[in-house]
């Protein structure tokens, strides 16, 4: 049985997801390949992935994946070798034979261009469903994923069912072929998907205001953590201080203190003024560096279920309750008074039975922080265990908070 968290997605947002067996990281997704059938539409049999180092590339059978989150594939393959890419007449690359291709009316006419392919989870299969040739869908794979989703709603009927396309023909390829309605490769360079930080820096001045100014909130907020100093300098001087405290006040105190510190004293104090009263005085500690406790980077914001819940429950509702979470990749297993009994990892949890409990499968050996413990501490844990988030326990083992490596990712300790 597979769980996937998104009913629907594009391809362009899936492609480049890291593969994991249990809790090795492999490789990452480059394509899929699906297969049509007679009247209805296309669907998603193998999964294709890169590897490093120059190791062959492995093509999965969808049978064998178990998990697809919105960061990481999970498959329960234990031979690698028995999945070495070796393609046959029928495999159709997804992202190398269709993206990219022109759109041709039934007069062969050029109508527009494949930009991006939407794919849905149903029945336990994954179906492409649409090709969407909106123009803004070309800018998620440069890494404006919610900037192309503002922008592309702005333009209704730009997508067409794959019920619309004539079956594929035997000699389509990555240069060669075309689609009824009909598709032809375009000479393009393909396009590797980078950070939206990555591209703004890139930008002349008034251009990467001008593009900065039209994100939403959320995405503005993720994107000023990205740039380096000297365009967060530049971004946050070019709005006011009311909007840059909105725009910080979607992060984390850790955060904030990152924003902040690149800022000259004066302008850095007119904009604390803005943030929330609950977090400006750890964020105001984290910039004087008078306290490192790593309570200062922790969340409240987690996943907390007892030992009696089953596994079903959990993966049930995992979506509604995970949309409120700091840290979603791990579950928290505590009784009524809070004291952390285990801890379950999401990718646990996929491959367990059901009806098992999470008492049951819970990792009970824990790496924790101590209250009194430092970001340096924390950086030398998460350095040496490689894990997502670390809980903080005290004596009595009661879970005080979650830090996650996201949060102080880039936050340099203090040297003694």
């Amino acid at each position: 049985m597979v769980t996937v968290l998104d009913r629907e997605f594009f391809l362009s947002e899936i492609v480049g997801r890291r593969l994991y067996l249990k809790s090795n990281s492999i490789g990452k997704l480059k394509d899929l390949v699906i297969q049509e059938n007679a009247g209805k539409i296309p669907e998603v049999t193998h999964l294709l992935f890169h590897r490093p180092y120059g190791d062959p590339r492995l093509l999965i059978p969808w049978e064998n994946i178990t998990l697809i989150s919105n960061t990481e594939i999970v498959s329960d393959i234990s031979n690698l070798e028995e999945y070495v890419l070796n393609p046959v007449n029928n495999h159709i690359f997804l992202k190398d034979y269709i993206l990219d291709k022109k759109i041709l009316d039934m007069d062969d006419h050029e109508v527009e261009v494949v930009y991006d392919v939407k794919i849905v989870f149903q029945n336990e299969k994954l179906f492409v469903s649409e090709v969407d040739f909106n123009r803004f869908r070309i800018l998620r794979r440069m890494g404006f994923k919610k900037l192309a989703n503002y922008l592309a709603r702005q333009k209704e009927d730009s997508s067409i069912s794959w019920m619309y396309v004539q079956p594929l023909p035997e000699t389509i390829g990555s240069f060669e072929g075309n689609v009824k309605l009909n598709v032809l490769k375009e000479n393009i360079n393909d396009i590797h998907p980078v950070d939206l930080a990555d591209i703004l820096e890139e930008l002349e001045g008034n251009q990467r205001i001008a593009v900065f100014n039209e994100l939403e909130l959320e995405l503005a907020s993720d994107t000023l953590e990205e740039v380096e100093p000297r365009v967060q300098r530049e971004l946050i001087r070019s709005m006011q201080k009311e909007k840059a405290a909105g725009l910080i006040n979607e992060m984390s105190p850790a955060q904030v203190a990152g924003i902040l510190s690149v800022l000259p004293a004066s302008e850095a104090d007119e904009i604390i003024e803005y943030v929330d009263s609950e977090s400006k005085q750890r964020v105001q500690q984290i910039i004087d560096q008078n306290d490192e406790n790593i309570l200062l980077y922790s969340t409240q914001q987690v996943i907390k279920r007892p030992a009696n819940t089953m596994v079903k429950e959990v993966i049930d509702k995992f979506r509604e309750v995970a949309g409120d979470m700091d840290v979603i990749m791990y579950v928290y297993v505590v009784d009524g008074e809070n004291i952390l009994q285990g801890v379950v990892d999401i990718r646990e949890l996929i491959a367990a039975e059901p009806e098992q409990t999470l008492g049951d499968i819970m990792t009970d050996s824990l790496i924790t922080l101590n209250p009194d413990d430092t970001l340096h501490d924390a950086v030398d844990m998460f350095s040496r265990y490689s894990f997502r988030a670390i809980p903080i326990s005290d004596d009595q083992d009661r879970l005080l908070g979650v830090v996650s490596c996201h949060d102080i990712r880039g936050v340099k300790p203090r040297l003694d």
